[in-house]
C-alpha cells in the first residue's frame, strides 16, 4: 500500500500512533520537506528526489527502481505536507519543557476575546445595515414623492381650461424636500480599535501569566521540609506515619493532657518554626470539599475557640464548597477556585508578607502584607469534619515536596 494512503487511514483511526518514519524521507532520512509524489507512489522532499534524478543516467524511483522514460514532474503532496508539517510541530512541542498552564489561561483568553470580538464585529454591522437601509427607505421615499408631484404636474399640464388650470396650480404643495445624495455615504465599520483592545488584552493575560508563573518559582526557591507534630494534632485527627498527610476520623481519641495540643479546633500544628527569613511550603487539598491552611504564632490560645484572624495569630485561608475566605476581621471573600488541587504558602517574615498560591495554574490567591511578626510562626493544617455539610471530605490534607521541573 502506498504512503499516502497508510496516512489517510491512519488518521481515520484514532488508535493509529504515527513514528518519524512515516514522515521521513528516504534519501535524506529527515522529516519531509515540501514532499511529491512519483508515479510510482512513493514520497521525496522536491529538493532531494530533484538531486538524486540530476545525478543519474537514468530516472528511477530510489526505492522500488522503477524506470522512467523521461524525467518525471511529480506534483506537491499536500496532505502529506500539512501532516509532515503537523508532525514537526509535535516533535518540537514534545521537546519543549511544559508551560501548559500559561498556554492554557492563554488560549481561554484567546477563545474569550475571539467571542467578545465577533459579537462587536456583529454588532456593528447590524448597526451599519441599519443606516443603509434608512438610507435606502428615505430615498425610496423621496422617489415616490417625487414621482407622484411629476404626475400631478403632468397631468395638470395636459389641462385646456386656463382658470382651472391656475386654480389648481395654486393648490399644489410645495416641492417635497429632498437630500443631496452625492454626499451620502455607508462607511463600512472599523474593527482596529476593538482588534487593538483584544490584542492588548491578551498581551496583558499572557504577561500576567509568565508573572505568575515566575512569582511561584522564585518563591518555590524557598521551600522547607516540614512534618505534621503529633503532640499538637486534635484527638480526632489522624496522621501518618510519615507526618506528611492528616484526615479527620470524627471521633476524638482519649490522649494524655498535653498543654500543646490543639483541643478548640481539628487542626494540627508542624513540628517545625521559622522565626525568620523566608519560606514555602506546599499542601495537596484535592477531592477535599472544606479545609483550613496558613501559618500561626506560637501563642495562639489552642484550648478555646478564638476567632481566627491575624489579631488573634492565625494567618490562613479557609475554603469550603460555596466560599472561598481569607480569614480575617472581617473575613475577605476572594474568587471561587473550583479546581484547586494544590495550595502553595510563602512566608516572608522580615517583610510581614503572608502569600497563597494555587500550584497548578501556578497563580497568586492572596497574599496578607503588613504583617508584624514577633514570635516563632508554625505552618497549620486543618482538613475539617469527614462528612461536611452533607458533602463527602474524608480526603487527607498532604503535604507536599515542591515540583521545580515546572
Amino acid at each position: 500500500m502506498h504512503k499516502p494512503y497508510r496516512l489517510c487511514l491512519g488518521m481515520a483511526s484514532a488508535n493509529t500512533s504515527w513514528s518519524e518514519e512515516d514522515f521521513s524521507c528516504s534519501i535524506c532520512l529527515d522529516v519531509f520537506s515540501s514532499p511529491v509524489t512519483t508515479p510510482c507512489g512513493h514520497n521525496f522532499c522536491r529538493t532531494c528526489i530533484t538531486k538524486f534524478w540530476d545525478e543519474q543516467v537514468k530516472y528511477k524511483c530510489p526505492v522500488c527502481n522503477k524506470i522512467f522514460d523521461t524525467k518525471p514532474d511529480p506534483p506537491v503532496n499536500t496532505l502529506l505536507s500539512q501532516l509532515a508539517a503537523q508532525f514537526r510541530t509535535t516533535v518540537r512541542v514534545k521537546e519543549q519543557p511544559c508551560v501548559e498552564p500559561v498556554f492554557t489561561a492563554l488560549i481561554v483568553c484567546v477563545e474569550k476575546c475571539r467571542d467578545e470580538f465577533n459579537q462587536t464585529v456583529q454588532e456593528k454591522l447590524k448597526s451599519t445595515e441599519k443606516q443603509a437601509e434608512d438610507l435606502i427607505k428615505e430615498l425610496e421615499q423621496e422617489i415616490e414623492d417625487l414621482t407622484n408631484r411629476c404626475s400631478e404636474v403632468k397631468q395638470l399640464s395636459h389641462t385646456e381650461d386656463h382658470l382651472h388650470f391656475l386654480q389648481t396650480f395654486r393648490s399644489l404643495k410645495d416641492p417635497p424636500p429632498t437630500r443631496d445624495w452625492t454626499t451620502v455615504e455607508v462607511r463600512p465599520p472599523s474593527y482596529v480599535g476593538t482588534l487593538r483592545r483584544s490584542l492588548d488584552q491578551l498581551e496583558e493575560t499572557l504577561n500576567m501569566e509568565m508573572k505568575n508563573d515566575a512569582e511561584l518559582k522564585r518563591v518555590q526557591q524557598y521551600e522547607v521540609d516540614v512534618t505534621l507534630d503529633p503532640d499538637t494534632a486534635h484527638p480526632k485527627l489522624i496522621l501518618s506515619e510519615d507526618g506528611k498527610q492528616v484526615h479527620c476520623g470524627g471521633v476524638a481519641k482519649v490522649l494524655p493532657v498535653n498543654p500543646i495540643r490543639c483541643t478548640g479546633y481539628t487542626c494540627v500544628l508542624t513540628r517545625q518554626s521559622f522565626s525568620s527569613g523566608r519560606f514555602y511550603f506546599e499542601v495537596q487539598v484535592k477531592d477535599k470539599t472544606a479545609w483550613w491552611l496558613g501559618v500561626v504564632r506560637e501563642s495562639i490560645d489552642r484550648k478555646g475557640e478564638t476567632t481566627w484572624t491575624p489579631e488573634t495569630g492565625y494567618w490562613t485561608l479557609l475554603y469550603y464548597k460555596d466560599r472561598f475566605v481569607f480569614i480575617d476581621n472581617p473575613p475577605l471573600c476572594l474568587p471561587l477556585r473550583a479546581e484547586l488541587q494544590k495550595v502553595g504558602v510563602f512566608v516572608d517574615y522580615d517583610e510581614g508578607v503572608v502569600s497563597f498560591y494555587d500550584v497548578e495554574a501556578r497563580d497568586h490567591i492572596y497574599s496578607a502584607t503588613g504583617c508584624t511578626f514577633s514570635e516563632p510562626l508554625y505552618p497549620l493544617l486543618c482538613p475539617g469534619p469527614p462528612d461536611f455539610r452533607g458533602n463527602n471530605n474524608s480526603a487527607p490534607l498532604i503535604i507536599s515536596p515542591v515540583n521545580q521541573t515546572d
